[in-house]
């Protein structure tokens, strides 16, 4: 693996060429109409939910005929490369990108560093790149809330939700259930995956 450090300034707004020479970094890094948005590695809980979500999905994409990818580079538009959290796509293996009109569903997990732009920004972008279905999944350790958009015109409206001890029903793009408890449960030897005493 390549791991580029950022130790340059760029002078003006960035290209898609620019990004990619960026190589494989250890942060998140977006970038939206020429400029870069940098995020550190999500949480232990956000990285627990979503492993959660991806075998939630799994079965389900795969019957689909679907293809289900996390943490990959989606396209929106020229010069606008964002990192969803998952992608559900009718695309290929080859390449570095999923083009949005390839995408059926697109998921965000909302971190405390990141509200604003999962909920309002990165919605808005999907919108406008007429992705069909937005999953916002948010909430702290002792409530969680899943939240389905789907694309009306210009706009997502809410489709459904649930919260803890509720099971989200999807039908599309792919048929699946989200249980919600299962979806935050911990390990059963301790606290977050590490064993007991």
């Amino acid at each position: 693996m390549t791991v580029a450090t950022l130790d340059w300034v760029s002078l003006g707004p960035l290209s898609e060429e620019d990004f990619f020479q960026l190589g494989e970094t250890p942060a998140r890094i977006e970038l939206i109409d020429g400029s870069l948005l940098v995020s550190p590695a999500p949480s232990k809980r956000h990285q627990h939910l979503s492993v959660q979500l991806v075998v939630a999905f799994n079965a389900a994409v795969e019957a689909g005929g679907l293809v289900l990818y996390e943490t990959i580079n989606l396209r929106l538009k020229t010069d606008r490369i964002v990192i969803p959290d998952l992608v559900v796509a009718d695309t290929d293996l080859d390449g570095t990108v999923v083009e949005a009109r390839e995408v059926r569903l697109v998921c965000e997990i909302v971190s405390p560093s990141n509200a604003v732009a999962d909920r309002v920004t990165k919605m808005n972008l999907y919108a406008e790149a007429g992705i069909p279905t937005y999953l916002l999944v948010e909430g702290d350790t002792s409530e969680l809330l899943l939240r389905v958009f789907r694309l009306e015109g210009e706009h997502y409206v809410l489709s459904a939700e649930a919260r803890s001890g509720q099971v989200l029903h999807l039908d599309d793009p792919v048929s699946v259930d989200l249980d919600v408890d299962r979806l935050q449960r911990r390990s059963p030897r301790g606290r977050s995956g590490v064993p007991g005493p």
